[in-house]
């Protein structure tokens, strides 16, 4: 009999992160540094829970609180979305930065699932990163779509390789299949690479240029989910000599990079997505959008169909750490925390690992990007994940965030690192772990 299922539920594989963690849930004493998750004893339960106090206070606060918001999200808290992003751009453009334009999400995850959903169908094309974000890859998956990968630089996108697929796309008469171009634009994950914003203008700039032979716009997702995870003025000062690291103040500051919003003339092709969850606390899972017509109606829409409306109770909670200064108090303190561990884990990787393996400084985010010698394979199948995982030390096979794209073979020998969820003990004992198995292959 055959089954009741549609297309997209048959297509859909199992996502990584779940195979990921179940793997640390089968292995108790296994030290992860795959999860992306945040730091645990930094998640801001004082802040919350005052919060939610302040709120539930009164009945007239409780009840609104406690009741249905709106689809696009609470008004207020659109509205100070949109001004503090335009104040991190540092641009006048109201038109561009207006709360009119914002949806409050479920987490950026959910952003960028429904505006996939709404662009793009069954055999359409959108252009990643090589690598990528590997949960992004899982939506393209699941809706029967094709990926292109683009390589990276040391500053984002190789605009020439850019350009090579758009045209080979044109030659081949794809283009009009062609939806979409996502990017992962501040302390990329996996590879911690920040996207200079003049990239973004030339990105943009490529695809308005194809635009003609597609016969309908081509957007930029930017998907800013790190964009506040940056290590600031807070930088890492590594003392040798008595085998100790410390973080101390510099004047050494963010990259402070523009979003693609503040492209003058690109406003209707960039959909940026962001959210409050790793900023604040992942378990409040609340993103946001800000879209151009026809995308904003579309997702809007859509999501009426999901939930009709992120959890107000969520919104209400972090509009209330916002307003009273917790938010901004907490941000700081996370970012010491992460500066912190990624000095930590900079150090083990120093002390550790084989002078072969090639690994770039973290400057913001939750991870480290290792490069192993081309020979040596490190995916799931491989003698380095077996022998890592007898060595109860877990990370991200490198492939797994690498497109299906029949123009190139996966690369199969480098690794994310995460210094987000474990402690720094652990941070140290598990690269000290992995250091000693890489040394066996390397």
């Amino acid at each position: 009999m055959k089954t009741a299922l549609s297309a997209l539920a048959r297509r859909t594989a199992e996502p990584p992160i779940s195979w990921l963690m179940a793997t640390k849930l089968a292995h108790p004493k296994l030290i992860s540094l795959a999860a992306g998750f945040t730091d645990n004893p930094s998640l801001p339960v004082r802040e919350t829970r005052d919060s939610i106090n302040d709120l539930l206070r009164s009945p007239v606060t409780g009840q609104a609180t406690l009741q249905y918001g709106t689809t696009a999200g609470e008004l207020k808290l659109r509205e100070w979305t949109a001004a503090h992003l335009q104040k991190l751009d540092g641009i006048s453009a109201p038109k561009i930065y207006s709360a009119d334009r914002v949806l409050i999400t479920h987490g950026s995850q959910q952003m960028l699932y429904m505006t996939t959903e709404a662009l793009c169908d069954a055999g359409d094309i959108v252009i990643v990163e090589d690598p990528t974000y590997f949960v992004y890859l899982g939506i393209v998956q699941s809706h029967g779509l094709c990926a292109r990968g683009v390589r990276m630089t040391a500053d984002g996108l190789d605009l020439a390789h850019l350009e090579q697929v758009l045209e080979s796309l044109k030659r081949r008469g794809e283009l009009p299949r062609l939806k979409l171009l996502y990017l992962v634009t501040y302390y990329q994950n996996p590879t911690g690479i920040t996207t200079s914003y003049a990239k973004k203008v030339a990105a943009l700039k490529l695809l308005k240029k194809y635009e003609r032979a597609a016969g309908h716009p081509i957007y930029l997702l930017e998907d800013a989910a790190y964009r506040e995870l940056n290590f600031g003025n807070v930088a890492a000062v590594y003392d040798r000599r008595g085998g100790e690291q410390e973080v101390r103040r510099s004047q050494t500051a963010a990259t402070g990079e523009k979003t693609a919003l503040a492209a003058r003339g690109f406003a209707d092709r960039v959909i940026y997505a962001g959210t409050y969850s790793k900023p604040f606390a992942t378990g409040l899972r609340v993103g946001f959008g800000i879209l151009p017509e026809p995308v904003l109606t579309a997702v809007t829409r859509i999501k009426g169909n999901h939930d009709f409306g992120t959890a107000n109770l969520l919104q209400q909670t972090l509009l209330r750490a916002i307003t009273t200064g917790r938010y901004e108090k907490h941000l700081g303190k996370l970012r010491q925390c992460y500066a912190a561990k990624a000095a930590g884990m900079r150090a083990a990787l120093q002390k550790n690992f084989p002078p072969q393996v090639q690994w770039a400084e973290a400057t913001g985010g939750l991870y480290f990007w290792a490069r192993l010698p081309r020979g040596v394979k490190t995916g799931v199948k491989s003698k380095v994940f077996k022998a890592a995982l007898a060595a109860e030390v877990l990370y991200v096979p490198g492939v797994m965030c690498y497109a299906d794209d029949a123009a190139r073979r996966k690369p199969d020998h480098e690794m994310r690192l995460s210094y987000g969820n474990a402690s720094e003990a652990d941070i140290g004992e598990g690269i000290k772990r992995l250091g000693k198995v890489l040394k066996k292959f390397v």
